[in-house]
């Protein structure tokens, strides 16, 4: 089983080239649905953040926003919340995997915003960058709602830079054009690593 590590900045159209190989029957593991399990109602994640920041504990789940907020105003609190989570991510994961070889998967794909920045390219078999032109990026980022360019300035600030992404990646796909197009450029990918496993 072919371990995919898919990663790109924000607005480049990762979740959207996640759903792509998923069309093409790799089952994909998505961090941030992870940690929204984590953080939605009965999720193991609320007991533990409603005691260090109540307000954020809203209907028996987190409000992300309110929670960001804390984040951003100390990030020494993140690194905190993040020693927490990161292994009940973990072990969500394990549960993916040990799924995925039930079903005979031949490739996964985890969908790992920070892949580069965590380490977490170490883990994998074939790392895979989401890229397009900076411009399309922007409107892409500018078009979600209560983007400010303060924001998307600051989400950018703490992820490694698109050009170093490409330049650490095994395969690059580009998600400037049209959905089609980049559906084209996974089935080519997906046909070559499945050629390689036989």
């Amino acid at each position: 089983m072919i371990i995919l590590g898919l990663t790109g900045s924000i607005g480049m159209g990762k979740t959207t080239t996640a759903g792509l190989f998923a069309d093409e029957g790799c089952p994909v593991f998505n961090a941030d649905k992870a940690v929204h399990q984590l953080y939605s109602k009965g999720g193991k994640a609320v007991p533990l953040i409603k005691a260090v920041f109540p307000d954020a504990v809203k209907d028996g789940a987190i409000d992300r926003g309110i929670l960001g907020g804390h984040m951003r105003a100390d990030p020494l609190d993140l690194k905190v919340l993040e020693s927490f989570i990161h292994p009940w991510v973990e072990e969500l994961r394990q549960k993916f995997f040990a799924q995925a070889k039930e079903d005979n998967a031949d490739i996964v794909v985890l969908d790992i915003p920070l892949l580069f920045e965590t380490g977490g390219d170490k883990k994998v078999d074939v790392t895979v960058t989401v890229s397009a032109p900076f411009e399309v990026q922007r409107n892409r980022v500018m078009a979600r709602p209560g983007m400010t360019e303060e924001l998307f300035e600051m989400l950018l600030g703490r992820q490694m830079s698109d050009e170093e992404k490409r330049s650490r990646s095994d395969f690059v796909l580009s998600t400037g054009e049209s959905i089609p197009e980049t559906r084209k450029q996974v089935q080519d990918l997906v046909r070559k690593l499945r050629a390689k496993e036989t």
